[in-house]
């Protein structure tokens, strides 16, 4: 009998990312408390860098990128937006936002576990930074996806490579 598989991941596709980016710097240009702002979005490699006057439009600036970011169909786990505001040059406020990417060692062991004790005919094994789970049955790997999909691991998973 075939053996069926899937794949656990946590990867944010960087395109919509930049999309969304793009529509929440065309907001900003476009709105009346932002005029003459130098409040703008950049991203580079996995940061995002948000740069503000000031508290406030960096904190509506988090605000307007998470709506967009939500339209793009993208998880808001994997911004770290708990990090520290610094300032910059001028008085400025600046933000780096990392990107949370992959599955890391602590958090596939604990998603193992957490299969494991679904007492399902499901074996799992972490494979770099994603995780291949594995059944003779689509039931039981069914199971595991549901199981896994209301569990919060405070990362975003993502299911894929369904085989």
């Amino acid at each position: 009998m075939a053996e069926f598989s899937f794949d656990v991941t946590s990867e944010v596709n960087l395109q919509n990312v930049d999309n969304a980016v793009n529509t929440t710097n065309k907001e900003i240009a476009n709105r009346y408390d932002f005029r003459g702002s130098i409040a703008k979005i950049t991203r580079e490699a996995e940061i995002l860098h948000f740069n503000a006057e000031d508290d406030y439009k960096l904190r509506a600036m988090a605000d307007m990128f998470r709506a967009k970011a939500t339209k793009q169909g993208i998880d808001l786990k994997f911004f770290d937006f708990n990090t520290k505001v610094e300032e910059s040059l001028g008085g400025h406020l600046k933000q780096q936002i990392p990107i949370k990417q992959g599955i890391d060692k602590e958090k596939a062991k604990d998603i193992n576990i957490f299969i494991k004790e679904l007492k399902l005919k499901a074996n799992s094994q972490i494979q770099d930074n994603k995780i291949r789970v594995a059944s003779k049955s689509k039931d039981d790997l069914q199971k595991v996806i549901v199981a896994l999909k209301g569990k919060d691991f405070g990362i975003a998973l993502e299911f894929g490579n369904y085989r």
